[in-house]
């Protein structure tokens, strides 16, 4: 998880305050004084962590004067998240694009944060939306800068534009932004020289492509590696052009990537992304609210409402489930839900989002060897026919030995491989057909009066789920509550949808 470190001191100074019987003015400076504490590990400022303690202490103050029967635990953990969502969001929101319009974006930045590598990201996180995108390489500075943005291009297929003998970046800038406006680009990327807000020269170059393209959008990069200096450089970005959205680098496991996060308050400028790896995929959209809560090991239930429905299709929900329902699960199935697992990012985010789950109690690897086992099953039902995977009568590959040898064959795995396959399928079958006997997969039944009956719903979950996924859920009370909390966030979800529609 991003800034792990950092999440882990917060969810333990929570779980102190949560253990205390009596929550008095000794218990809560000590709470204060561990989060501050976690804050100036993390490299965030001394001034903000002071006025972040400040602002709590009033709060806890007025709420104290204006109700006596406040609990004080929930109230405390709603004040810090609150304080430290106000820190890491400015109060301005970020462009909204519309589809069908050309968009100019250009990519601003120091040298070595990254911003090649992040304009490829960006691309291709719109163009996996289905958006019409480009890049356009106006980075005559550095050596070797078009041709790092024309691999990266040449392996995500973005169509992408630049020179090897033009010098000026403004000349190269407009063009492409031309040539792509008239090919009819939703959304053209412009890539310029990382700079220094010592270099005068460069400054004014970035200027003079700013004036000459146009932008609907300057992006500034910042690198968190560099911590707290990043205050300076970012008012140096904001003060030159027009920042309007900021994205992050680096913030894989770095511990100055608080610094970072609170400098962004320079450009007074959202947060849109962060970047968390090296590769391609390792890009996540950055939320305030959501970020802080994972952060403080409080979850995040309506982020993860939102992530399974774009990544399923709503109108495939009630089919699926309807299946579900009557115990039925084929390897067809397991395919398609195995597909919608690698669709929803990295497992650590997953389980970041789900409170009362300890991300960091994976063991080092378990998350890579998890997707290769993904990938390995799911190239060895590629290799199998339709009948098979709809696990027809006669066509059962657990019964005829030819069949397994062949998918094997077929798939490039040992026969072992494909009888893993087969029991694990076999497993999940059973675990589906006792949900779905006992009720747990409709919506007319226990799962829609959760309220009503849940030492009911709760037994049915100890005896219908596999012993193991209850443990690594934190036990049936945990799984119970996260269906409950879960059930919570896609109503609230259906109600902000409705009042929209009647707007």
């Amino acid at each position: 998880m991003v800034l792990g470190e950092l999440g882990s001191k917060l969810t333990a100074a929570l779980q102190k305050l949560n253990a205390r019987t009596i929550i008095d003015d000794e218990v809560i400076d000590v709470y204060l004084k561990e989060v501050a504490a976690a804050l100036l590990e993390a490299d965030v400022n001394v001034r903000f962590v002071s006025e972040l303690r400040s602002r709590i202490r009033n709060q806890l103050r007025l709420e104290e004067a204006m109700a006596a029967g406040t609990n004080r635990r929930k109230f405390i953990q709603r004040c810090v998240c609150e304080e430290l969502t106000k820190l890491l969001s400015p109060g301005t929101k970020p462009l909204k694009m519309q589809k069908g319009k050309a968009h100019v974006v250009m990519f601003v930045g120091l040298q070595g944060s990254g911003k090649t590598t992040t304009c490829t990201k960006y691309a291709l996180y719109y163009q996996r939306k289905g958006w019409k995108v480009a890049l356009v390489c106006a980075d005559t500075f550095r050596a070797g800068a078009f041709d790092q943005l024309k691999q990266n291009a040449t392996k995500v297929r973005i169509p992408f534009y630049g020179s090897y003998s033009e010098t000026d970046p403004v000349s190269i800038a407009q063009e492409g932004v031309e040539t792509f406006r008239k090919e009819r680009y939703e959304l053209i990327i412009v890539d310029t020289s990382g700079r220094h807000k010592q270099e005068a020269a460069l400054f004014e170059e970035m200027e003079q492509v700013q004036e000459a393209i146009q932008p609907d959008n300057a992006v500034f990069v910042m690198d968190s590696h560099i911590g707290q200096a990043c205050f300076d450089q970012a008012k140096a970005f904001a003060d030159s052009v027009r920042v309007g959205s900021v994205i992050i680098t680096k913030l894989d496991g770095h511990a100055k990537g608080g610094g970072a996060l609170s400098a962004v308050a320079a450009t007074n400028s959202p947060i849109i992304f962060i970047g968390t790896g090296e590769h391609f995929d390792d890009f996540e959209p950055f939320n305030a609210q959501s970020f802080v809560s994972r952060l403080c090991g409080l979850g995040d239930l309506s982020g993860l409402v939102r992530e399974i429905n774009e990544v399923m299709p709503l109108d495939k929900q009630p089919e699926m489930m309807q299946r579900l329902s009557k115990g039925c699960f084929s390897l067809r199935d397991m395919y398609e839900q195995l597909q919608y697992v690698t669709k929803m990012g990295s497992l650590q985010t997953l389980m970041s989002m789900l409170p009362g789950v300890n991300p960091g109690a994976l063991p080092p690897g378990y998350e890579k060897q998890g997707v290769q086992r993904i990938k390995r099953f799911m190239t060895i039902m590629d290799s199998m026919t339709d009948d098979e995977l709809d696990c027809k009568k006669g066509c059962a590959l657990d019964k005829d030995l030819s069949r397994i040898i062949r998918v094997a064959k077929g798939s490039g795995t040992h026969p072992m491989a494909v009888v893993e396959l087969l029991n694990e399928h076999k497993r999940f079958e059973k675990m589906v057909g006792k949900m779905g006997k006992a009720g747990l997969m409709k919506d007319t039944g226990d799962m829609a009066n959760l309220n009503r009956n849940p030492k009911q719903v709760l037994q049915k979950l100890q005896t219908c789920v596999d012993p193991l996924v209850l443990q690594q859920m934190g036990g049936a009370q945990n799984m119970f509550n996260l269906m409950k909390q879960m059930e919570e966030a896609e109503d609230e979800m259906e109600g902000k949808k409705n009042k929209k529609g009647k707007r």
